[in-house]
């Protein structure tokens, strides 16, 4: 990072810290004012302010999200401290989310996802899915850090919670249309109200489009483009004083075309026959890329489920939740790995997933004690068939012969776990909490693959891997001390452990690969000060973490001989490599200094390093790759936004607002040095970047009308967001670009 960013960086978090208590102490005689607004979260599953919940965590509520203009949950990207959140490589339906340098960017449906992810407190198990349009949602909630006790299952990061607005027993209704760049279109609606005296129903849909911003000079065709439909039914019941039914069901699907990046790297043969040599130095990404002609253009996701969630007050401190969910999810999705018109690797990725969850929750709030306690059960089905086609990867050695390998696999797991956490104020001042929860795992796994040479078939081989059950447990323990010397102030210890599974690898090549991998776990230190000031006028929140995290799964590339054909082979290996050190501190401030007006800044710094990454390959360095920059990871995450609120004479209202949001270097790939070198690879990183977005709204006198114009990347500014390392086919490295600069009018109306 150059000095000149750094010293902004620094003097933003110092006016963050200090200026703003200054201003407020001055300023604190001239009476009330607008307000920062509060916001009730459910982190620790039972509902309390974000503000004296003693951990990180940042809710967003449905106001702030359509003020903002927000479409999906990746524009979330900037607004959290050490989160990154985006679109997933080389995938129109997946999300790749990193909080605090924990994540797993890989869809493939054998790899769990590493921070957790709820929508009405179902967990959802693959990353595949998550790529959520904000429909009708009362709030989101990003919890920093692992959640192992309350949350469990592949919390080891943190967790994502969004949350649906309930019917309510007055009527409401909602609507936005939206014309932007690349001919978007998006159209939102929602209506809910009372249809008897405790029963109410809701419906919410939207349809979504606009196309790619990523063209082929060649054929002309479009990818990286939108084509989403969705529809939620709701239904509100409360058949007596004391007890709450809420069901939901709703569909999606994803009818996108490929998504597709920039190759980065020289692409060989499997001998290593030079194929392609892109320019050097890279030229900067003109959003063109050409893909192997006769790869069909298409990913496609169909997504649905349910929920039944009931909540009965047995008494007036107990409280019996049950939450019930089922999901299905079907992709087929077309990939061009190479980013070329060479087939050095295309595939088909066919999965088939469903789930059905079962939680069982009491609730006791009395008096000096608030306690939760629960039973959870998980049953996970994921059915897969997968194609690679590697036609020009073979050359003219193997009398260039039409080459396809198939997976076809299965995995069932079962995941059982029983909790417990309860909070004790010993004082006024003084709350000290403690929790654990005991997981137990079992997956199944099965899979068969097969290789065709057309004009080899003596190479033809076929293998089947049938691994026994593997069964993973764990106890995880949290435990936190709150102090809060007044209402509008809390200072706070807590110590918290996360864990993910272990599992087997689904994109081996042998049986080799295919062995087992243990599970991660992390152990996390954090303390944290919240405050509000100056008649609610003022908030600061920060708070220190530091997380050692152990036995990390990395799924890395290398070669190996074929046993049939004696050539080199692509290998495609899942290790427990080692362990990351990751400390670092968060900042989040708002400031209202006069009426209509508020300023708003959110920082991040994060310092990662291995302890521990073995790999043998890595000979010149005594084995290991220590010296490597973890992925996603940026040193420096930061946001500062304004917007001000101007109120016409008629009643209207005008609101101008802004953000500036940057990111430090960010390694995007696990593997980003050569094997056994310590030369970093320019197209696995993202340099340093800011992006600028502006919006102008109007509102009408009676709050019911608004139009508005966005503005997104005002710089056009040219950054990566994600890469594919598969350099042991090929020699493939791909770079993932977020989106150029757009615009967007919506007009939006409510009643």
């Amino acid at each position: 990072m150059n000095r000149l960013v750094k010293t902004a960086l620094l003097a933003g978090a110092a006016w963050s810290a200090l200026s703003t208590f200054a201003v407020a102490q001055e300023a604190a005689s001239q009476g009330p004012v607008n307000a920062v607004e509060d916001i009730v979260v459910t982190a620790r599953r039972t509902e309390e302010s974000a503000q004296t919940t003693p951990l990180a965590v940042t809710a967003f509520n449905a106001e702030t999200l359509q003020r903002q203009g927000a479409l999906q949950v990746t524009d979330l990207q900037g607004a959290v401290p050490n989160l990154n959140i985006a679109q997933g490589r080389a995938s129109s339906n997946a999300t790749n989310i990193y909080i605090r340098g924990v994540g797993q960017p890989d869809a493939l449906q054998t790899f769990d996802p590493a921070v957790g992810v709820y929508v009405d407190d179902v967990y959802y198990s693959r990353i595949r899915g998550t790529q959520f349009d904000l429909l009708d949602l009362e709030r989101i909630e990003v919890l920093r850090g692992p959640q192992g006790t309350l949350y469990g299952k592949n919390t080891i990061g943190g967790a994502l919670k969004l949350v649906s607005r309930r019917p309510g027993d007055e009527f409401r209704a909602r609507g936005s249309v939206a014309y932007g760049s690349y001919n978007l279109i998006d159209i939102q609606g929602s209506v809910s109200g009372p249809v008897t005296e405790n029963l109410a129903f809701g419906l919410a849909a939207l349809s979504s489009t606009r196309d790619g911003y990523v063209t082929d000079p060649v054929s002309g065709a479009e990818y990286n483009d939108k084509n989403t439909q969705a529809v939620r039914g709701s239904l509100a019941w409360d058949p007596a004083s004391n007890v709450r039914v809420d069901f939901a069901a709703d569909w999606s699907r994803d009818d996108a075309a490929l998504t597709v990046g920039q190759a980065t790297s020289p692409l060989t043969t499997v001998l290593g026959v030079p194929l392609y040599t892109p320019p050097n130095p890279l030229p900067q990404y003109n959003f063109e890329t050409s893909v192997t002609p006769g790869l069909p253009n298409s990913t496609k996701l169909d997504h649905w489920g349910g929920s039944l969630r009931v909540a009965w007050d047995l008494s007036e401190n107990l409280t019996l939740r049950s939450i019930t969910g089922y999901r299905s999810l079907s992709t087929t999705d077309y990939i061009d790995f190479d980013a070329t018109r060479l087939s050095i690797t295309e595939a088909l990725v066919d999965v088939d997933q469903n789930q059905t969850s079962q939680e069982f929750q009491l609730n006791w709030n009395s008096g000096p004690i608030n306690a939760v306690a629960g039973l959870y059960y998980l049953r996970e089905n994921v059915d897969s068939h997968q194609e690679a086609y590697a036609n020009d990867f073979l050359g003219a050695a193997f009398s260039n012969s039409r080459f396809t390998r198939t997976i076809d696999d299965t995995l069932e797991t079962t995941s059982k776990a029983a909790y417990a956490n309860v909070s004790l104020s010993v004082s006024d001042q003084i709350r000290v909490s403690g929790g654990v929860r005991r997981t137990e795992e079992e997956k199944d796994y099965w899979r068969t693959t097969s290789t065709f040479y057309a004009a080899l078939p003596a190479f033809n081989a076929t293998y089947a891997f049938a691994p026994p059950v593997g069964q993973y447990d764990d106890t995880s323990v949290s435990a936190s001390i709150d102090y809060q010397p007044d209402a509008d102030t809390l200072w706070y210890l807590r110590y918290s452990e996360g864990f993910k599974s272990g599992g087997f690898n689904g994109r081996a090549n042998s049986v080799a690969e295919s062995s087992e991998y243990d599970p991660e776990t992390a152990e996390s230190w954090e303390v944290g000060f919240k405050a509000t000031r100056w008649d609610n006028r003022l908030r600061f929140n920060a708070a220190y973490f530091i997380t050692d995290y152990n036995n990390f799964q990395a799924r890395i590339s290398g070669t190996d001989i074929d046993p049939i054909t004696l050539i080199p082979a692509a290998k495609l290996s899942v290790l427990n490599a080692g362990g990351l050190l990751l400390s670092g501190f968060e900042v989040e401030t708002v400031l209202v200094p006069l009426p209509g007006l508020q300023l708003d800044a959110q920082i991040g710094y994060l310092d990662a390093d291995y302890t521990d990454f073995a790999d043998a390959r890595f000979a010149s360095f005594a084995g290991s790759r220590e010296f490597q920059t973890p992925a996603f990871s940026p040193k420096w995450t930061a946001r500062y936004g304004a917007q001000y609120e101007a109120v016409m004479g008629d009643g209207s209202s005008i609101t101008v607002g802004g953000a500036a949001k940057y990111r430090s270097r960010m390694a995007l790939a696990v593997d980003n040095t050569p094997i056994n070198s310590n030369v970093q690879l320019p197209g696995m990183f993202q340099e340093d970047y800011w992006l600028f977005d502006a919006r102008v709204v109007w509102n009408d006198p009676t709050d019911r009308y608004s139009v508005g114009l966005y503005g997104q990347n005002l710089s056009d500014e040219v950054y990566k967001t994600d890469a594919q390392e598969f350099s042991s086919v090929g020699g493939i490295r791909t770079a993932y670009y977020g989106a150029p600069r757009t615009w967007m009018i919506k007009v939006s109306a409510r009643y």
